[in-house]
């Protein structure tokens, strides 16, 4: 396979500079340095040791116990499946946080230690105080800071709907990305059951398996790659399809994620699901008039659409706020329920 093109960097007089770029920002990009002046990132150049007590003095007293993703040592990192996707090759534990460090730091040394992975915890809830000395200045964005915890693990090449920035606090990331249109070279598993909530590629990236996913290489060629440092971060717009792989034995990520889009918009997902349910086993011909009806009320939709008539009338037809969301979304769930 042709080996990726590197992923774009962008270069920033300071922090500052951040809510500007961001503002037209369209592709993916590695921002290097922009959080190198974080004590978090500093205290784990130090060492692991030091890395682990910094994150782990932020703890709140009473916080409810962080999820933990625990694997076995065969798994090489990868949360997966099953050998016939009837499960997954992990088990989750909840455990306070504090115990996720020790663990870490007792495997530091070992060269094939259980996978150890916190993944997606709120900073403000667990961590009360990290930000104010390790943020950045992402205003007036209304965005959800998550801070990721674990050792050497890889996570599937999968979407979000929103956007993200994500910062390596601690330890090196190999970040792979592809563009929305990647999905059928990426070989999507099952969209209702999922090793953490999105669909993943079947693909291991690690020991492709071009007979069986002969359209990965086609991916390939569309893929971006970086390696990622202490302070370093990424830049990965919504739907982009992105693989990561933390490759030191202990690693911290910090990212933000953000949608340009009314917080009453419900995930397109739901829409997905829904058409799979509705419209995807119809007869041809009738499920090739409602792709005319979907062009016509939502992907074509326009000033024209509902032009002919009375504002006062268009309902749904019209601009959608909180409460008519909320209204449809009433209705809806009384179809659904009948």
């Amino acid at each position: 396979m042709t080996p990726p093109e590197p992923i774009e960097e962008v270069a920033l007089d300071g922090p500052g500079d951040l809510d500007a770029w961001l503002r037209s920002a369209e592709r993916p990009a590695v921002l290097r340095g922009v959080a190198a002046q974080w004590p978090a990132v500093k205290a784990a150049q130090a060492s692991d040791r030091e890395g682990m007590a910094y994150v782990g003095r932020f703890e709140a007293p009473r916080a409810p116990p962080v999820v933990a993703t625990v694997g076995p040592p065969e798994i090489g990192g990868r949360f997966f499946y099953n050998e016939d996707l009837s499960g997954f090759n992990f088990r989750q534990e909840q455990v306070p946080l504090h115990i996720v460090l020790n663990t870490l730091l007792k495997y530091v040394e070992d060269e094939a230690p259980p996978a150890i992975y916190v993944g997606s915890t709120t900073i403000d809830t667990w961590l009360p105080g990290f930000r104010a000395e390790n943020d950045l200045p992402l205003a007036p964005r209304e965005a959800l800071a998550s801070i990721w915890i674990g050792n050497r693990t890889r996570i599937a090449a999968h979407q979000d709907v929103p956007d993200n920035l994500a910062c390596v606090v601690a330890g090196r990331r190999r970040v792979t990305l592809f563009p929305p249109e990647q999905l059928p070279n990426l070989y999507i598993g099952p969209l209702d059951f999922t090793p953490a909530g999105q669909a993943i590629s079947l693909v291991d990236f690690s020991a492709p398996d071009l007979a069986r996913f002969p359209r990965f290489a086609e991916a390939m060629r569309h893929a971006r790659v970086a390696e990622l440092g202490p302070g370093d971060a990424v830049f990965i717009p919504s739907m982009w399809w992105h693989h990561m792989e933390a490759l030191a034995s202990f690693n911290v990520l910090v990212n933000y994620w953000w949608r340009q889009t009314p917080a009453w918009m419900d995930t397109p997902m739901n829409a997905l699901m829904l058409a799979v349910m509705t419209v995807r086993d119809l007869p041809p011909a009738q499920r090739a008039t409602w792709q005319q009806v979907f062009e016509h009320y939502v992907f074509d939709a326009g000033d024209a659409t509902a032009a002919h008539i009375p504002e006062s009338a268009r309902r749904v037809l019209g601009p959608l706020d909180d409460a008519r969301a909320r209204e449809l979304r009433a209705r809806l769930l009384q179809r659904l329920n009948r």
